[in-house]
């Protein structure tokens, strides 16, 4: 059979080490080709270059995997791919690893997740991949089973039109399992620090904790807190079907 086709990018840049780990287990399971940003793009959601012009630039620096930086957001990315640099459309796409976490409602900010949505909409099975430590130097090798094995049951399984998954990974040597779970209800409480530069003009640095009001123990966040990868079957259909029949007894059409 023909190897799969792999579209492999990120959010923390071509040269971060979360994507090479990804790399090298996507080539053992098809033909890869990597489209990334030339540098981190953490936070830029699903943000796409409208205003000036996107360069690419062809890189070697991964073996048996042809490679491309473009000055572009995640969502750039995969675009470009699909539509310039690619011959046919990938047989699937895979974000990440992230440098930090995408559980809960980091999903909505995360440029990881963000070109993995990018694949859904494009009708490419895709899967976004996050491990919970942020650091540059970040140990990913427990990780590497558990991402094979998700991949493989992907492609053994496919999932329906428009759903992708959002996969988390705890930080710990000693990963318990895989929990499917749901999206936990959680939010930032953002604060903005005022300070004075050089020049004695002020400007503002966003700061913020991470707060969890959902006592689930279905829930993404829970799992990672019990040493277990977490996988959120995630869409990007975002229409409230519990509400349509409420705003439909408004009276919209009166005059």
């Amino acid at each position: 059979m023909t190897k799969p086709l792999i579209l492999v990018s990120n959010d923390d840049g071509i040269t971060a080490p979360g994507l090479r780990v990804l790399v090298e287990i996507a080539k053992k399971i098809g033909r890869v080709i990597v489209v990334a940003p030339d540098g981190p793009q953490s936070g830029m959601g699903h943000a796409i270059t409208v205003n000036q012009p996107l360069r690419v630039e062809q890189m070697d620096i991964f073996e048996n995997a042809e490679a491309f930086q473009t000055t572009g957001t995640p969502v750039d990315c995969v675009k470009l791919a699909i539509d310039k640099l690619l011959i046919t459309k990938p047989d699937l796409l895979l974000s990440g690893i992230n440098h930090g976490n995408n559980s809960s409602i980091n999903v909505i900010y995360s440029g990881t997740m963000s070109a993995a949505v990018e694949g859904a909409i494009n009708g490419i099975p895709s899967i976004g991949f996050s491990l919970t430590d942020y650091s540059y130097h970040a140990d990913f090798e427990p990780a590497v089973p558990y991402i094979e094995k998700i991949i493989h049951n992907l492609l053994q399984n496919p999932l329906p039109p428009n759903s992708l998954l959002n996969v988390n990974i705890p930080t710990t040597k000693n990963i318990k399992g895989i929990k499917v779970c749901r999206q936990a209800n959680a939010k930032w409480e953002e604060s903005f620090e005022e300070r004075i530069d050089p020049y004695g003009r002020k400007y503002y640095w966003m700061i913020g904790n991470f707060v969890n009001i959902d006592n689930g123990e279905d829930t993404d966040v829970f799992a990672l807190s019990q040493d277990y990868v977490s996988i959120v079957p995630t869409q990007y259909d975002l229409t409230d079907y519990k509400s349509i029949s409420i705003v439909n007894n408004w009276n919209l059409n009166e005059k």
